[in-house]
Order: C-alpha cells, then structure tokens, then sequence
C-alpha cells in the first residue's frame, strides 16, 4: 500500500485537555530511516490481583499501551520483540495475506519489528484501549485524514525520527523496526491499561480436547499446536514454526479465534487490490484454546469504547482466560 505524505498528530496539553496538530512529512522521513467504556470492575481472583495487568492476568501492567503495526509476510520473518507483547491480533490485508497488530504495555522490549502501515480498521479495534498510541510505518494518502482525526497517539516514523532505524541485513520494505521503549517514552498522553474484557483463571468445564487447531486466510494461514510441556500453544505461520529473534518459539497461553465480518473498504492498494476492512463490533462466535482444550463461544462488542466480552455459547458465563499472552485471530465468519 502506498504511504502517505504526511500525518498530523494531536498533543494534548496535561491536564487541560487543549489539544494542537501539526503537518509532517512522512514519505520523506520513511525513505530516509527507512462511548461508553465497561463499567470497571475489581481485579479479583478471576482476573489475577490488584497489580495485575488486564491484557494477561499477570502481575504487572505497564504506564502506557503501545500498539505496533507488525509486517507478516514470509521476507518480514522471524520477527522482533512479539514475544513480549501482551496481545496480538491478526487479520486479513490486501491479496489475501495477513498483518500483525501487537500491543504492549506490561512489558516493552527494546526493539519491535518489522513495522508496515496502518489500516482503517486499526482505528475501530483500538478504540476499546482507550487513547493508546499506534507505531505503523506509514498510510494511504487518501486514510489520512481519517487517521488524524482518531483519538490514537499517531506514531510513524515522522513523528519519532529517531525511534525508529533500518535493518541493512533486510530488503526494504520489511527491515523497518521500532525502538518500542523510545516510542512509549513519547507517548506520555497515551492510554494506560485499562479493563477490555477479558477475565483470567482457572480453566472452565467443558470444551473438547484438541491438540492442534488451524486460522486460514485466503494466501496466509496460522496452525496453534498445544505444547503440555510448556502450557502454551506453539505457532506456525504458513506451516513453519513461528519463531523470534533470539526467543524461541512464539507460544501464546490463549488463542482467540474470533469470527467477524470482513467487508470491502473504500480503499485499494498501488497494485490496485482492494483493502479488506476488519469489523470489530457486534457479535459473533469465537473459539478460545486453553490448556489444550477448545471452548465455543460468543464474543460482543457493542459500542467503540467498550471492550470484547467472551462468553460460553451455551450458558453465557464469562470464559475465563489462561494467565499469559492472548492471541485473537480476526477471521471471516462463514
């Protein structure tokens, strides 16, 4: 997709709510690097204390969320730093391939990458965090004003010049990677974690055993095998194993997958395919995979503040999630 000229980003004042933009040049500074909220609820035993964070269950939860937008393509492999984020979402871009939205906030690693452009509905799916900033390597031209006008912390290579350095090992364009702990050092206004949905512990009854589950989507696919040993789901991405640089295995304790509607948007690519747009609210069916276990289940969301509820499908009881990182995989529904 072809990268915008420019972003405005808002600054808002501390405490006074005043709010400026400004115009940058982005091609420029790529090339040359390159509603209603749920009502809170108290942090018990469901989900995992007082300090724990709300995206994982885990003990702590981090001053600012900070999301990436994370290239997926065979050459963008392995990738850097999505072991440390606390959730990552895939959906469907352009030609039927697959991005990677990671967000962090309990854990920022030094470096996260490579970083391609945002979408439209990056917007929608990150209004549930509030205000969070969003690190992407550049934009359509004709989503910019869309994009501008967002509550997001707009963080592209323009605005964080020196947040952000080219891997001379790698092809342009996936060798762009993000010093994510600059990046959130800069995102001061941006939205600390906050309740989204999700409740963490001990697993429900029911659900039938699996021991591999697969996400397809038209020219990419995900397969999760759970791991008893490690009590996590091991990734392959395209069937090779998904691994980071210099972690491993990425291995997330719950998988979401989540069945949406994915629609035409009024946007297209330099090559002329048209940009799917993911929706993200409403409701629908999901599957969550814990502890080697499959759970159908529901998922809503009805309005842009709010978070994504997961209940069982038969009795409607919240499901509760492994303690650990969540992957939600955005998925045509049939």
């Amino acid at each position: 997709m072809a990268e915008a000229s420019g972003v405005r980003r808002r600054k808002r004042g501390a405490g006074t709510g005043s709010r400026t933009t400004r115009r940058t040049v982005l091609t420029a500074a790529t090339a040359a690097l390159t509603g209603a909220v749920l009502p809170s609820c108290r942090m018990g035993e469901e989900s995992g204390g007082q300090g724990a964070s709300p995206f994982t269950g885990e003990q702590g939860r981090g001053a600012h969320v900070l999301a990436v937008k994370v290239d997926n393509v065979p050459a963008a492999r392995p990738h850097t730093g999505l072991e440390h984020a606390d959730i990552v979402y895939t959906e469907q871009v352009e030609a039927g391939l697959s991005r990677i939205l990671a967000v962090f906030a309990s854990r920022i690693p030094a470096t996260v990458g490579p970083v391609r452009s945002a979408r439209e509905s990056d917007i929608e799916l990150l209004r549930q965090f509030g205000e969070p900033a969003l690190a992407f390597s550049g934009v359509q031209r004709t989503l910019l004003p869309t994009l501008e006008a967002s509550p997001l912390h707009l963080l592209p290579p323009a605005e964080l010049g020196d947040g952000y350095a080219r891997d001379p090992a790698r092809r342009a364009p996936h060798n762009l990677y993000l010093r994510a702990r600059r990046a959130e050092r800069a995102a001061r206004g941006a939205s600390a974690p906050r309740d989204i949905g999700f409740r963490f512990g001990a697993a429900p009854e029911g659900g039938r055993r699996t021991a591999q589950e697969t996400v397809r989507y038209p020219a990419a696919r995900f397969t999760f095998t759970w791991s008893p040993d490690r009590r996590r789901w091991h990734v392959a991405m395209d069937g090779v194993p998904a691994r980071t640089r210099g972690h491993g295995r990425l291995a997330p304790a719950t998988v979401v997958i989540q069945y949406v509607t994915v629609r035409q948007s009024r946007y297209r690519d330099s090559s002329g395919s048209v940009t799917p747009y993911t929706e993200t609210l409403g409701s629908g069916e999901a599957l969550v995979l814990r502890d080697g276990r499959a759970y159908e289940a529901r998922w809503s969301r009805l309005s842009p503040g709010q978070g994504t509820v997961f209940t069982d499908a038969r009795g409607g009881r919240r499901l509760s999630f492994a303690r650990g990182q969540v992957w939600i995989s955005l998925v045509r529904k049939d």
